[in-house]
Formats: C-alpha cells, structure tokens, sequence
C-alpha cells in the first residue's frame, strides 16, 4: 500500500512536529510544539485539521503538558488538561474518545512522570491503529467501483487525506485504494470555503500523488453532475449518530442533496471512531461557530512579502458581517453507504455492526 512522502505528526520524542497546514500549497513548514498551551492553538488555529488528526494531536498535546510537571498528580489537574484540549474542537468525537481513553488509561497511577509514558505511549498507538483503519477503509471503498471500470470520477469535499489522519486517509484514502489497483481516478475537489480545504490541500495531495484532479467551486456540483458522468461523492465526517446523520465540513448537506437529485451514490468514510452512539440524531451533534474573519478576508491572498492583495485581505465590505458555522448534518436518508475499516454498510446498520465492535 502505497503511502504519502509527507508525515504531518511527527512525535519527536521531546516534542510534536506539526505540518503547518495554513502554509500549504505555499510551503511545506513545520511546527515545533513544545507545551499544551501550543497544541491547542494549533488545533484552535488549524494548523492540525483533520478529526483523526486532531485526536492524535490532542493526546501527544496532554503528553507534552504532563512533562512538563512533576511529583504526584491531583486528580482536578488531570480533568483540568483534558477538558483544555477538548475545548479546542468540540465537533470532532474523535478527539472526546481520545480524551475520555486517556482519563481512563491514567488508572492509578500517581506521578507525572508515569503518565506522560502511559498518554505517549497511547498516542503512537493511536497512530498506528489509524494508518491501518484508513488503509483497510480505502480497500473497503475501492470495492464498491466496478472491477472492469478503469475511469472513474469522483467528487471530494473538504481535505480527508494523509493530511488529516496519520497517512493515507479516508474518502482520499479510497481514491488512493482505487489508484493503486492501476485504475484511472479523475478527482474534483470542492473548494470547500471559507477555509479552502479543498483547493489548497486536497488539489496538494492529488499533486503529490499525480492523480488527476480539477478544483471546483463549492456552487458547481450542480453543473458538474449535469454535464458530465460522475460516479460518486466520497466525503469524511467529524460525527456519525446512531440514526447515520453525519457532521462534515459545511457545505456537505448541500453536496449530499444535489447528488442525490442527480442519482450520483454519496459515501461518507469513516474509522469506527467517528461514531457517537449516545446522540440519537444530528440534531444533538455540537455545531463549532468560527471567527467571522474567516468568512470576510482570505488571509492567504498576500505577497510573498506579505502584503494583501486586498486591503488588508478584505473580500467583503468593511463592517460586513458574517455567518461562520464549520459544520452542517448530512441526513441519513442522503447517504447510500458508510465506508469504514469494518466494512461497508447502510446508515440503518450502524448500531449492529458498531456494538459488535
């Protein structure tokens, strides 16, 4: 199986190297976090992205923030750390699982010091786990593609590669799957505003990979699916609940409902811990509101020597305000069929096969 040249978490024994995710398609840079108080505002700031990504992040930040104490614990001072890093992304469930794993790995242990091993150890686990649930996801997906079709185009929301997991990927992890069996794969990437996950990672990786991929605005789907054959839309998710309503990247739900006008199969990847089965339905899925700045000025549209194109990156009218949601729910019912390292399988199979697990 095939595997990215870049690694985006790099544990470093005393510190966590971050690929800056705000640099690219510019630079590749990466971050050096040395404290907790730095995770979180790589997390916060999305320099790390990516739900799995952001888990695995998360547990190296309580890592690192547990080295740098000392002597035995106070239990207060443990919840105090977790729920810090929780705050940062409260979408993701990805990064609560994490959490609530690395409370319960604690045990009764009393000194920093043999936690910080226990909380290292468990997040170079996590990495592990993740690179092999991706590339068994990817296998699994490839499969639902005719054997005897060699061109395939797909659709792509937001970025759910390597960049956004420990390697590979989900939905690009499929597109990878399917590339490796020496099919043909023609990739159009949403742009995905306002942070444009889309047109500078997802159109990033498929370079670095050499697969063929076209950026589309977020409003072309439409058009797309009417003038040319599309096979599927391969997304990823931040939460599943039990009833199959997804939480992905904003801008999903609209996706989901032009492919379903249009008969185009919608699949959502996910690892098994992307799914909450204490939240009957998307509407109990906690939806993260973004600074509106995001949605006003592209703070990418600058010089090389830093100056904006725009006064200062404005888009929009100075005193505009804005609208910031980060996510949307993808009903069930738009979704043909979860694709995860168990298997594939229909939103209405979600509480057997995941309480079997």
């Amino acid at each position: 199986m095939s595997q990215p040249e870049f690694l985006p978490i790099q544990w470093k024994s005393t510190f966590l190297s971050l690929l800056d995710q705000r640099a690219l398609p510019g630079k590749k840079e990466f971050l050096q976090i040395h404290t907790v108080e730095d995770t979180i505002d790589a997390i916060r700031d999305m320099a790390v992205r990516g739900a799995p990504a952001i888990a695995i992040t998360g547990i190296f930040g309580l890592t690192l923030g547990a080295k740098k104490k000392s002597g035995n614990i106070i239990p207060e001072e443990i919840d105090s750390l977790i729920n810090q890093v929780f705050e940062s992304r409260p979408t993701a469930v990805n990064l609560s699982f994490a959490l609530q794993e690395a409370k319960k790995r604690v045990g009764e242990e009393t000194d920093w010091e043999s936690i910080a091993k226990i909380w290292e150890s468990f997040a170079l686990e996590m990495m592990v786990d993740d690179l092999k649930a991706n590339q068994a996801l990817g296998q699994n997906g490839a499969e639902l593609f005719p054997k005897d079709q060699n061109q395939i185009h797909i659709i792509t929301h937001c970025n759910t590669g390597a960049l956004a997991t420990a390697g590979h990927g989900t939905a690009l992890g499929v597109i990878r799957s399917l590339r490796d069996q020496g099919k043909k794969v023609v990739v159009y990437a949403d742009e995905t505003r306002p942070f444009l996950q889309g047109s500078r990672l997802t159109a990033f990786e498929m370079l670095e990979e050499g697969i063929e991929c076209y950026i589309i605005t977020d409003g072309m789907s439409g058009w797309l699916m009417n003038h040319r054959k599309i096979d599927a839309v391969l997304v990823g998710c931040d939460r599943v609940a039990a009833n199959g309503d997804t939480a992905n990247k904003i801008g999903t739900y609209n996706l989901a409902i032009v492919a379903h006008e249009h008969n185009v199969p919608f699949y959502v990847c996910a690892t098994k811990d992307s799914f909450d089965l204490n939240l009957k339905t998307g509407d109990e899925i906690p939806i993260e509101m973004r600074k509106e700045s995001e949605v006003t000025q592209f703070d990418f549209l600058k010089t090389a020597d830093g100056k904006y194109l725009l006064p200062e990156g404005k888009t929009s009218p100075i005193g505009a305000r804005a609208l910031n949601p980060s996510f949307d729910i993808t009903k069930a019912k738009f979704i043909k069929n979860f694709i995860t390292e168990m298997g594939c399988f229909v939103p209405g199979e979600i509480l057997v096969r995941l309480k079997s697990v």
